[in-house]
């Protein structure tokens, strides 16, 4: 007899009109942001670059240092001074 009354009522607060509007109402908003989302992605760009076309690639060498004299510091070397 109770379930009976729970479909009623269920069925009740789906058909009243405040339920339908607040509904239609998520559905139109959903709709306008994936709308707007869709309108604003950019598109992805993929260069995609030949062998020919690709620049060539230096290799950096690290710079040989002059080794310092006995009488220098590191920060002598590196133009720091001390207080």
């Amino acid at each position: 007899m109770e379930s009976l009354t729970v479909v009623e009522l269920l069925k009740q607060v789906i058909t009243s009109w405040q339920v339908i509007a607040v509904t239609i109402g998520i559905i139109l908003y959903l709709n306008l942001v994936f709308f707007v989302t869709r309108g604003n992605r950019n598109p992805l760009k993929i260069h995609r670059m030949s062998a020919k076309n690709k620049p060539a690639k230096k290799e950096n060498k690290p710079e040989v240092l002059e080794e310092s004299g006995a009488g220098k510091s590191a920060n002598e070397e590196l133009g720091l001074e001390e207080k």
